[in-house]
């Protein structure tokens, strides 16, 4: 396995290599963000490492750029920021994982034989169907470009069926993941925001299977 570490503490870096040579892996290591990008870009690398603050390009820039280029290669996110809005700016921007400084080296191990076991997968930090678009990060949903206004609801209705292209979803299962499942929430509370939100994104691009649910269907854009 083939690992990029890209890490401006110098130190740190430098154990990091040492630690993970040990284990068998074959380490490259840089200290700046955008020799960092370059390297993710065209090297084969199984897994990163990605510290946040770095010289020339912030971590969080580095892995919005992968995934913004639809490269999926694993990262895990290292950072002194600590705090729950720094670890999911993390997550939100495309990171699979964060882990906060000073670490445990055998949970960092842990973490990246679980990222390696996954592999690669497509996991878009911006959700596309056709010409709908969603950012879960910055809470922004466009239609052919144009930007529209969802309340919470129908934003959280919109990214579980992105979350499922081509997927016939029944209500019930938006019910259970879309609603607060401590609530008493009447069925035809799915039809009322499925009607909402044909409204705002037009109705051609929200079907209705008979007897079994909803699906997005694609109209424009790739």
């Amino acid at each position: 396995m083939r690992l990029l570490v890209v890490e401006d503490e110098a130190r740190l870096a430098a154990a990091l290599q040492r630690g993970l040579q040990a284990e068998g892996f074959a380490v490259d290591v840089t200290g700046d963000g955008q020799d960092g990008l370059e390297l993710a870009r065209h090297g084969d690398y199984d897994a990163m490492i990605l510290d946040v603050m770095l010289p020339r390009l912030s971590g969080y820039r580095v892995v919005r750029q992968l995934r913004a280029e639809q490269k999926w290669l694993p990262v895990l996110m290292l950072s002194a920021k600590d705090g729950e809005y720094d670890q999911a700016d993390g997550l939100d921007c495309g990171a699979d994982d964060y882990l906060t400084k000073p670490f445990s080296y055998v949970v960092l191990l842990a973490r990246l034989r679980a990222l390696l076991r996954r592999g690669s997968p497509e996991r878009p930090a911006v959700l596309r169907h056709g010409d709908l678009e969603l950012d879960p990060a910055q809470r922004k949903v466009s239609v052919a470009g144009a930007e529209v206004m969802l309340t919470a609801r129908e934003f959280a209705l919109l990214e579980y069926l992105l979350r499922r292209p081509g997927e016939v979803v029944s209500k019930t299962e938006l019910l259970d993941h879309v609603w607060d499942a401590a609530l008493d929430t009447a069925a035809n509370a799915v039809e009322v925001y499925v009607g909402y939100l044909r409204r705002k994104i037009g109705r051609e691009r929200l079907e209705t299977v008979r007897g079994a649910g909803y699906r997005l269907a694609a109209t424009g854009g790739s």
